[in-house]
């Protein structure tokens, strides 16, 4: 991957802001935004969990109407400018290179998402070192713990909404539990904080690590490779939920941390969620075609005389007991909670 030019960063924008949210964040990031005025002395860029078939508009509209930054949807290429603010756009990824212009690609899948909140924290870490401030609001799961992970290690500020206050608080919370984070406070107090620090003068930068260096690189040229997996960890006996390929352990993570060879990666918690989800699929489709097998076996019995009749029917009373168990399955609740929170 290119070397980073200090000196364009530090003459162009000193520092930047990153921002990750997911259940939540409409009404989290129009608390924050709201605090900041045109003169902000960085750029903002903005992940929020969304489906892949929505638009971001009405996000971005509740941006631009209750902030005095300029607020749009990132768009590759474009140089960062401090005072704006830059929303991934549903289905893409959003990161920066270090030329300090937003990359916007379709890249494979980070903890279940696109755009995902790691890939961004990762990218800055990369970009700007010790002048990234990583912002990690409310949300489920752990999306961004991994990330701020990163930024922390390469002299970066780690700021977390706090829980308490989180209308979906797990985000904050594994990051709490995982890292040593420089700030936890509520939304209102981090546009006050927030101006503080863009008001100090960085200090020396330290050196990228290598594997974070090579995670950077895998999201940013969309696709892996095995060397590069290798490098960074070693085989695991999982399959990747998203393609099917082999998946590795990633070697210094601070927890435990998955990726496959195509790009796929996964925290413990996003990889169970989604082994959750594709075994309920399965199901499904087992229940769908049981189904379908008694039907057919039961119009077999109504029409055949004798032998034939009598086995079509006990075959189809057979299927109505896998039937059966497979919607006890599918009725059971195995979060270990009684809540029901989505996974």
């Amino acid at each position: 991957m290119p070397k980073l030019k200090a000196s364009q960063t530090q003459e162009e924008n000193k520092h930047v802001v990153v921002v990750g949210t997911s259940a939540g964040g409409l009404s989290a990031l129009i608390k924050l935004t709201s605090q900041m005025q045109k003169d902000f002395d960085a750029p903002i860029l903005v992940v929020q969990h969304i489906s892949a078939d929505a638009t971001g508009n009405v996000l971005l509209e509740a941006l631009r109407k209750n902030s005095n930054l300029i607020c749009e949807h990132a768009i590759n290429g474009t140089k960062l400018q401090s005072g704006h603010l830059y929303l991934a756009p549903s289905d893409h990824h959003l990161m920066i290179a270090d030329d300090e212009k937003m990359l916007v690609t379709k890249g494979a899948m980070e903890n279940r998402s696109r755009p995902a909140i790691d890939p961004l924290f990762r990218s800055a870490a990369v970009a700007f070192g010790n002048r990234t401030i990583g912002v990690l609001l409310t949300g489920y799961l752990d999306d961004g713990t991994a990330g701020l992970t990163v930024i922390k290690k390469c002299g970066g500020i780690c700021i977390v909404q706090d829980p308490a206050e989180a209308d979906y608080p797990d985000m904050p919370q594994n990051a709490l539990n995982q890292i040593k984070i420089d700030y936890c406070l509520p939304i209102a107090q981090m546009g006050v904080l927030l101006s503080k620090l863009l008001s100090r003068k960085p200090g020396k930068r330290k050196p990228i690590p290598l594997d974070i260096s090579i995670e950077a690189d895998i999201a940013m040229r969309v696709l892996s490779d095995l060397p590069s997996v290798n490098a960074l960890g070693k085989q695991v006996p999982f399959n990747c939920p998203g393609c099917g390929g082999v998946l590795w352990l990633m070697n210094k993570s601070s927890s435990l941390r998955y990726r496959c060879h195509t790009g796929h990666a996964y925290t413990a918690a996003s990889l169970l969620a989604e082994q959750s989800k594709k075994i309920e699929e399965t199901m499904w489709t087992a229940l769908r075609m049981f189904e379908e097998r008694k039907n057919l076996l039961t119009t077999i019995a109504e029409k055949e005389k004798g032998a034939a009749g009598k086995s079509a029917l006990e075959r189809a009373n057979l299927s109505q007991v896998h039937i059966d168990r497979i919607r006890a399955l599918l009725q059971v609740n195995d979060k270990g909670t009684s809540s029901d929170t989505p996974i």
